[in-house]
């Protein structure tokens, strides 16, 4: 049996804050477990984001949701709703301001949200924050 050396765990130090959008989906809630994961291995702390236009009310809180899927995991983890102005912004502008003044390391998300083509592998949003993002991205499918 060949001897190995013990981790040095450099991803701690890489991989400090992770930013998590969601907006209610399985894939986003999937990406959030996956984000839980590193987490609890590396000390990291979580950011979980939904961004919405203002004045828009839903039928369900995402927020909600992720706050379901994470609570039991013993992670470091907190919640913003990010309101923009349509006509100035998007959700994927919304997110990558966030992104940039937050001082994130990582973004962690679904490949593909709520979008009712299921014949998209990767949604728009998702190609605009991994193209735009100044750090790294994970995308989760």
């Amino acid at each position: 049996m060949a001897y190995r050396e013990a981790p040095t765990y450099e991803i701690s130090f890489m991989f400090r804050r992770i930013i998590v959008p969601v907006d209610g989906s399985e894939n986003s809630l999937k990406a959030l477990e996956l984000a839980a994961d590193l987490a609890k291995h590396y000390g990291s702390h979580i950011t979980v984001v939904f961004a919405k236009p203002k004045g828009v009310e839903l039928s369900f809180d995402p927020i909600e949701k992720a706050r379901k899927r994470v609570e039991k995991k013993g992670v470091d983890v907190e919640f913003k709703v990010l309101e923009f102005d349509p006509a100035e912004n998007s959700t994927a502008g919304a997110i990558l301001s966030e992104i940039a003044d937050g001082n994130y390391d990582l973004v962690v998300m679904g490949a593909r949200g709520r979008t009712l083509s299921s014949e998209l592998t990767i949604g728009s949003k998702a190609i605009s924050i991994a193209s735009n993002s100044p750090v790294t991205v994970i995308i989760v499918r």
